[in-house]
């Protein structure tokens, strides 16, 4: 039986108990003949675990922030707190990462945020050796050590539930990695080389770094044992700053990988679990997560993606994580504020968080200069602060404008975006684009801005009319086309499930978010290789365009479908790529109910001169020159900048003959 204390100083003052005396036993086994070890004593007399005393700095700080009184606050905290630590059961919560990754200083500040004993085991060792790390290393060397670590590991997993740090090489031992797997939840403290190698550079105590070039040899580690390291439950990425940042993004991950499973007891708004046929999945895979989290990784200003049902009850927490004493404001639209606007509201009251909203028109039309400055003067009208927060909740277009004017508002102000549609949460609220439109074109007003977090709750997407839902797959099925030929197959054989929702539409979202966010991390303002992204969209913005924005005839994600469709026609028709590729990609479109050429856009009455006349006002265009990007086959895209009008004028006339 688990004990849960809701009093966090009760909880602290009865946590002295001991480590584990065992461990002093284990030296006959690992170091010296059994005889050697002296000095246990018995067993009620183990080191007493090392807390702080009074309330952690974390805990101090949420106190202070928000409008509820402290009892409030506390009571909402331990209601958390006592939900996932009942849902832990018998499991540790094991922190995994490399040498200066904060294994120690994070695991005791979570062990006290969560009343949990903590347990280091590079310290259980030294005590029990009377040895220093170092000092085993020279005397009974590396393997011996390793040998030693797992047994410790395989001990300290048996009684839980407790916060275990471990050392860096632990997670690298096959049963290790098991028996965390049957015991434990996994968090790898997730750090780039230039912040470790700042935190160890000048410590002399790690055995690893010591001759040669110490560098060089933190560089090797990292290549050797991030990829094990990746198999961990959850990821949280440490950065210089506070460790409590570190804190909550970890019982954040804890609790969404608990949502996710099945030998876990219920936690507070805990999703129903779906199951997914395994023919839905690709070979070899286990069943989809309900819920994913992807990371951008921009280095101080990396920020997770969170993907899965559920996620605008959570929210307020996460904001409050994020901005402990920020005010938030909400720019919407009128369908979403009817649909979304109250839950959303009611997530950040129970977090304690003032809040204003700025509502808008629905459509295109609100990506104006108009519409922009209502916005810019309702924020600075709420008497919204630099550190206070601007959410965007809804599409592309919200995603878009209430970006924008985060950039410029204060000369920039925190962004999270919360997207509502398809379309938005595998492609605009991610990477940092905003911006509005021009009459001479598609987005050529706006800046960069990246957001501090994506919500991406796919509920949401249950309310979109069937059209919009298909709009926004072609940006889905945009992300096979220019780089993964295996997911777009998949997609081919499992539309129907993704379109059904549940796990299997996780996994599409969260695939896409993946690889956008792997080419933003290259190329953030698009010197090069993110243009890939805008498969389609050089065709797809002048259709646009020449309707007007009347989504009554064409939405973006239609627009786009007609896009690729042309992209791979005129790819072909150069002799590129084959046609047996070209005929896949229209037939999937088709399939799903997407157009793929421009005679079928109702009212289409426009010739070539004017289609090219709209693209030339295209962002991309370079030194008046068109960029395309073309194909080679499924899955293998290229950006070509040295095509030639008079070659686009031939085509598009071709396309305007051909009709439907």
């Amino acid at each position: 039986m688990i004990q849960i204390h809701y009093n966090f100083d009760r909880a602290r003052r009865r946590l002295g108990h001991a480590i584990h005396a065992k461990t002093i036993a284990y030296v006959g086994v690992f170091f010296a003949p059994s005889n050697s070890c002296r000095g246990a004593g018995p067993k009620n007399e183990s080191p007493k675990v090392p807390f702080k005393s009074g309330s952690s700095t974390c805990y101090t700080h949420r106190m202070s922030s928000g409008i509820a009184s402290g009892a409030e606050t506390d009571r909402a905290r331990n209601r958390r707190v006592a939900s996932l630590v009942a849902a832990l059961g018998r499991r540790s919560i094991v922190l995994i990462g490399l040498m200066g990754s904060g294994k120690t200083a994070t695991g005791r500040r979570l062990a006290l945020e969560l009343g949990l004993e903590f347990v280091d085991a590079d310290e259980e060792i030294e005590a029990a050796a009377r040895l220093s790390i170092t000092e085993i290393f020279a005397r009974h060397g590396e393997d011996s050590f390793r040998d030693g670590e797992r047994r410790v590991m395989a001990r300290l997993l048996r009684d839980g539930p407790r916060v275990l740090a471990s050392g860096g090489g632990a997670f690298m031992n096959e049963e290790t990695r098991a028996r965390i797997a049957l015991a434990g939840i996994s968090i790898w403290l997730k750090a780039d080389h230039d912040v470790l190698w700042r935190r160890v550079r000048k410590r002399s105590h790690r055995p690893l770094l010591q001759g040669g070039d110490p560098e060089q040899t933190l560089r090797t580690l990292l290549e050797q044992r991030y990829p094990v390291y990746a198999l961990a439950d959850v990821t949280v990425v440490s950065r210089d700053g506070p460790h409590e940042l570190a804190v909550e993004e970890a019982i954040t991950g804890i609790e969404r990988f608990l949502r996710s499973s099945p030998d876990s007891a219920p936690l507070a708004v805990r999703p129903k679990g779906i199951a997914v046929p395994h023919q839905q999945q690709g070979a070899g895979t286990q069943p989809f997560a309900n819920q994913a989290q992807v990371s951008m990784e921009l280095g101080a200003r990396s920020y997770p993606i969170l993907i899965g049902a559920g996620l605008i009850a959570e929210a307020g927490n996460h904001i409050r994580r994020l901005a402990p004493r920020a005010a938030c404001a909400i720019v919407t639209d009128e369908n979403v504020a009817k649909l979304h606007l109250p839950a959303f509201e009611r997530a950040l009251d129970l977090a304690f968080i003032r809040h204003s909203r700025v509502i808008v028109a629905p459509g295109e039309g609100s990506k104006s200069f108009d519409v922009y400055a209502q916005v810019c003067n309702a924020l600075i009208g709420a008497r919204l602060e630099r550190g206070d927060v601007i959410v965007a909740l809804g599409g592309g277009v919200i995603g878009d404008l209430a970006g924008f004017a985060a950039a410029t508002v204060r000369r920039g102000m925190r962004l999270i975006q919360v997207p509502t549609t398809l379309l938005a949460e595998v492609d605009s609220s991610v990477g940092g684009k905003t911006g509005i439109n021009s009459p001479h074109g598609k987005n050529l007003i706006g800046a960069f801005h990246q957001p501090s977090l994506v919500i991406a709750d796919t509920d949401t997407l249950e309310t979109l009319p069937p059209r919009e839902f298909r709009a926004g797959y072609a940006e889905v099925v945009k992300y096979g086309l220019l780089g993964d030929a295996g997911f777009y197959a998949w997609l081919e054989a499992n539309w129907r499930a993704v379109f059904a929702g549940g796990a299997v539409r996780v996994h599409a979202i969260a695939t896409c978010c993946k690889a956008k966010a792997a080419i933003v991390a290259r190329d953030e303002y698009e010197a090069g290789e993110r243009a890939l992204l805008n498969l389609g969209h050089t065709f797809g913005h002048a259709l646009e365009r020449l309707t007007s924005y009347d989504g009554a005839r064409l939405v973006h994600g239609e627009a786009v479908a007609i896009g690729m469709a042309c992209a791979f026609r005129f790819s072909a028709r150069r002799g590129l790529c084959g046609p047996h590729d070209q005929a896949r990609v229209e037939a999937h479109l088709q399939e799903v109910g997407l157009p793929v050429r421009m005679a079928g856009i109702p009212g289409w009455n426009v010739g070539p001169d004017a289609i090219l006349e709209a693209m030339y006002q295209d962002k991309k265009v370079e030194h008046g020159g068109l960029t395309f990007i073309l194909a080679r086959a499924i899955g293998d895209c290229f950006i070509d900048k040295t095509v030639e009008v008079t070659e686009v004028r031939g085509f598009l006339q071709d396309e305007l003959n051909t009709g439907h």
